[in-house]
């Protein structure tokens, strides 16, 4: 049975950077749940972030692969650097998919961490970009097959 990371936010925890959660529509994941494949996890919260938080978007005009090699930060909205949580939450995500033999991740789409598509632009505008996520880039280079929650049909399709 493959099992699936998923971000603890779309399973109802609320530890989005405004305390709050992200709901989902359709029962894939409560089925997925109730059959154990699930392994609920947060990079942020992982990472040292507190809830409720400053919002944080990566630099504009860069992505993660720049953020991970040191090249470009992601910012908060108070002008702190939160790139060092971000990466170690990455990193312990990756690791404990591994572990618990996490084929698939199911991460939050736009988030700064989670994003398997799009994210925000780095300006606090609210405008969406192509690209993804620390955590989803992190996953995806170590072999782990990113969906978004808008994605569940398509991991229905391929899960074993």
């Amino acid at each position: 049975m493959d099992r699936i990371l998923v971000s603890a936010c779309l399973l109802g925890q609320k530890v989005r950077y405004d305390g709050g959660s992200v709901s989902v529509a359709g029962d894939y994941l409560a089925r997925w749940q109730a059959e154990g494949r699930l392994r609920a996890f947060c990079p942020e919260i992982a990472g040292g972030l507190k809830t409720p938080r400053a919002p944080a978007e990566i630099e504009p005009g860069t992505d993660a692969q720049k953020v991970l090699s040191g090249r470009a930060r992601v910012m908060d909205a108070d002008g702190t650097d939160v790139s060092a949580a971000f990466v170690l939450g990455a990193e312990i995500a990756r690791d404990l998919a591994i572990k618990q033999g996490c084929r698939f991740a199911v991460l939050t789409e736009k988030s700064p961490s989670c994003g398997s598509s799009q994210t925000y632009d780095g300006n606090f505008q609210g405008r969406l970009i192509a690209g993804q996520g620390i955590t989803a880039a992190v996953l995806g280079a170590a072999g782990i097959r990113v969906f978004s929650q808008h994605q569940l049909d398509q991991l229905a399709a391929v899960l074993t």
